[in-house]
């Protein structure tokens, strides 16, 4: 094992009066800094570059620099220095001016997982863990238990669609929040509900190798307190596995997946069935039973993931005593999260007219194939078009370790383009590009290393009724509107949104 889970323990204690927050602009970040902000601390931070979120923060109390410099740890004022430094783990390098100037004063340096325990300690957490599915599974939670009146606090990885917000200081006792095990911080909670969506080999620049990645979930479901849950997907072996190890243990265990699933693993107790899912309307009519209650309700988003994702919602929601009628309706409005199967317009004329654009955050085979999946759905449904992927691998250890299923993934489009690696973190590693995945694909690829020719690229393969997916956790989100433009020849009058 390379990871000592020990070196990872529940995180308790006093939250600070003030904090200063490197790189406050981020998805995780900025919402850990609305909460903080409605709590009363005082809260300082710095970005590389302007964005909503920082305008956001700035609006609720804020004060926030653009660019990194050490005496930005001084912006509430000359001399006041805050009581800890928040830093994102793998995103902020130990060169940063603020945190070299941070440690040069001996001011405490947080990670956000530690001030997300700090934040959840006193209330009832429903955590939302998984190799795929967190951000998507945790949206639907939240919409699902404010829908039940409970108003609950959360942290979500991504924007709700229809709220706007990835964060909130609810006036109830439930914390919703996605616990990411990308660097183990998810042994720093202490829930009264886990959820495991699935669990399949990941970062493992971080733990080496597959068992020590399948060991930190484990450890995960010891965290949980005593009269909590741990709720599992029973459609996927290792989560179903890790349940019936967690059963041997004594944990109160439930499981959610579809009958055939479900009878496969006998010794798990079941929290929910899924009885049938229809493909409809672009989203899919889902028929379950949850505990002993059948519930109905329609989905705005397609893919039968999202109909598992939803019964997760309601089982978690179940476990803190939500009323799962009232989940359904939630659910059934529920219109999703940015980045993921993220509609961003239609072609209304020309000779692209009816083409569809989605940008979805997906950056594993795995969540790839989901994704494919659902486009695969709109375009059988519609009786026309193909599916488009327009892929930007993210991570150059990612793309070394999974070139040949990445590529098996894609090939489940009709036609690809595919992006140079969005390195992120990492430097990059000899032979490890796009065409590295491109050259083992069995579909039409077009492999574009220079990244304003994309759109271009698109427009030569796409036809009429497409649905074209931009897909990555990169920049290639910048091109879903960009290609729209693109296939409407500039004619905003064409585009339908």
């Amino acid at each position: 094992m390379n990871v000592n889970f020990d070196d990872f323990q529940p995180v308790t204690g006093e939250l600070p009066a003030s904090v200063h927050m490197i790189g406050i602009g981020g998805a995780g970040m900025s919402g850990i800094a609305r909460i903080l902000l409605a709590r009363g601390i005082r809260v300082t931070g710095s970005d590389v570059k302007e964005s909503r979120a920082v305008v956001g923060l700035r609006a609720m109390g804020a004060t926030i620099a653009i660019g990194h410099d050490r005496a930005n740890l001084e912006l509430a004022g000359e001399g006041e220095l805050p009581e800890a430094v928040v830093i994102s783990f793998a995103a902020i390098p130990k060169t940063n001016p603020e945190l070299a100037g941070a440690h040069g004063l001996d001011i405490p340096v947080l990670k956000r997982s530690d001030v997300l325990a700090l934040l959840m300690q006193d209330s009832r957490a429903l955590l939302i863990a998984g190799t795929h599915g967190k951000t998507s599974t945790t949206s639907m939670t939240v919409a699902a238990l404010q829908a039940a009146g409970l108003d609950p606090s959360f942290a979500v990885g991504g924007l709700m669609s229809k709220a706007g917000v990835n964060a909130h200081q609810g006036s109830g006792d439930v914390f919703v929040a996605e616990a990411d095990e990308s660097d183990a911080s998810l042994l720093t909670y202490q829930p009264e509900v886990a959820v495991i969506t699935n669990i399949e080999p990941d970062h493992l620049d971080f733990f080496g190798d597959d068992e020590t990645y399948y060991a930190v979930f484990d450890a995960f479901a010891e965290r949980i307190k005593d009269s909590g849950h741990l709720v599992v997907c029973a459609e996927d072996p290792h989560a179903a596995a890790l349940g019936e190890r967690a059963v041997e243990r004594g944990i109160n265990v439930l499981a959610y997946g579809g009958e055939e699933a479900l009878a496969k693993h006998p010794t798990l107790p079941v929290g929910a069935v899924l009885h049938g899912w229809t493909p409809v309307g672009g989203g899919a009519r889902v028929e379950a039973t949850v505990g002993s209650t059948s519930v109905r309700f329609e989905l705005h988003q397609p893919g039968r993931h999202m109909a598992l994702n939803a019964l997760a919602a309601m089982v978690g929601g179940d476990c803190v005593g939500a009323d799962l009628g009232r989940m359904a309706r939630g659910l059934g409005e529920f219109t999703g999260v940015r980045r993921r199967f993220d509609y961003h317009g239609s072609i209304g004329e020309g000779p692209f007219v009816g083409a569809r654009i989605y940008d979805d955050y997906a950056h594993h085979p795995t969540e790839v194939s989901a994704v494919l999946g659902a486009a695969r759905e709109l375009v059988t449904e519609a009786g026309r078009g193909n599916v488009i992927a327009v892929f930007q691998p993210h991570l150059y250890s990612r793309t070394r370790n999974f070139a040949d299923e990445f590529a098996g993934a894609l090939s489940l489009a009709d036609k690809a383009v595919l992006l140079d690696v969005f390195g992120a973190r990492e430097e990059p590693l000899p032979g490890v590009d796009g065409a590295l995945i491109a050259n083992k694909m069995t579909i039409p690829v077009t492999y574009e290393p220079h990244f304003t020719s994309v759109p271009a690229r698109v427009r030569e393969i796409a036809e009429p009724h497409d649905v074209i997916l931009t897909i990555g956790a990169g920049s290639v989100t910048m091109l879903a509107d960009e290609i729209v433009r693109e296939l409407s020849g500039d004619n905003d009058e064409q585009v339908e949104s």
